[in-house]
């Protein structure tokens, strides 16, 4: 089966994903006959023949204009996570089908927040910050460890479930909050669902993945940060705007026995000058946790395997559709 294609994504980006070995195996099922162009420098007659649209970061949004310039196109693929930027009304209408690296993203994320979980469970970056701050060794406290420690994830989406199938391998009780999982697909991954306070209330670290809807700006409000049990620690790698985070500096200031680690802020990054940097119980990192440097090739060639199963007609493994778009990210 050969097909016809075309790149379009950031070009600052392209070579990221999409390095040689990663279009060479493309290039075995498409025939591409011009280089990445940003979605900018995208012109009718080159989407004419397309067949698959092969993108990322920066993708052109399948609109109406653009579909109307493509009329062959029936497949796309994604290599980043969340397609909200790329799918429109119009493309599911045409029944274009969509694959996208997002649990592929996911598994990256997973490894680091498994990394800041275990960390946390040592007190890691409060000795850190600390020593640093007092120019001094600090002398260590009652850590929880791993050892019967209950940690929490906010929803049970692809980021959660990977996490939790990290975290399941370590001496850890893994509770979940997410209203819409399926309660068999939490037994078969080892952890317990139970309620968004009591989650707060009762875990040692809680770890958000909830994607960021209107439903959920804020959810992570004053009231909950407040419940956390005594040294306790909140870890995020979401998105920055599932906290409040005035009420987050608020309660730190309050309670310095609990400990904050923000991968990602509300705005990205903070202004100079945020007190999310004047805590010693805050760290924030630079939205380290997905897919960086050479790990972004990964995205390519997860695209690129679907792409073989496209072309053989089996099932795509990492398929969007429009019924998971409502609490997708």
């Amino acid at each position: 089966m050969t097909l016809t294609g075309i790149y379009a994504m950031d070009p600052a980006r392209f070579d990221d994903v999409y390095g040689p070995e990663e279009r060479a195996a493309i290039e075995r099922y498409v025939t591409v006959p011009g280089p990445n162009r940003s979605a900018d420098q995208l012109r009718p007659d080159q989407l004419a023949a397309a067949q698959v649209l092969i993108t990322g970061w920066g993708a052109p949004r399948l609109d109406a204009e653009l579909l109307a310039s493509a009329p062959r196109l029936e497949l796309v693929l994604y290599g980043a996570a969340s397609v909200r930027p790329l799918v429109t009304t119009d493309s599911w209408q045409r029944g274009i089908r969509v694959s996208a690296a997002g649990s592929v993203i996911a598994d990256c994320v997973a490894e680091f927040t498994l990394a800041q979980v275990l960390f946390a469970l040592k007190h890691g970056w409060r000795y850190v910050l600390r020593s640093r701050a007092t120019r001094a060794p600090v002398r260590r406290q009652a850590e929880p460890g791993t050892e019967g420690a209950v940690v929490g994830l906010v929803s049970l989406g692809a980021t959660g479930r990977a996490t939790a199938r990290l975290l399941t391998r370590h001496a850890v009780r893994v509770q979940v909050h997410d209203p819409y999982a399926d309660p068999a697909d939490a037994a078969a991954l080892g952890v317990q669902l139970t309620g968004l306070d009591e989650l707060f209330a009762t875990s040692d670290v809680v770890s958000l993945h909830t994607p960021l809807l209107p439903a959920t700006r804020g959810m992570v409000d004053g009231r909950l940060l407040e419940s956390m049990k005594r040294d306790a620690t909140l870890i995020n790698t979401a998105r920055g705007g599932l906290i409040d985070e005035e009420a987050l500096v608020v309660v730190a200031a309050r309670r310095p026995d609990l400990f904050f680690a923000l991968d990602v802020t509300d705005p990205e990054p903070p202004p100079v000058g945020s007190p999310l940097f004047a805590l010693e119980n805050i760290v924030v990192t630079p939205h380290l946790a997905g897919n960086l440097g050479p790990e972004r090739r990964r995205l390519g060639r997860a695209m690129a395997e679907e792409l073989a199963r496209y072309a053989s007609g089996q099932r795509l493994r990492h398929e969007v559709t429009a019924d998971r778009m409502e609490f997708a990210a």
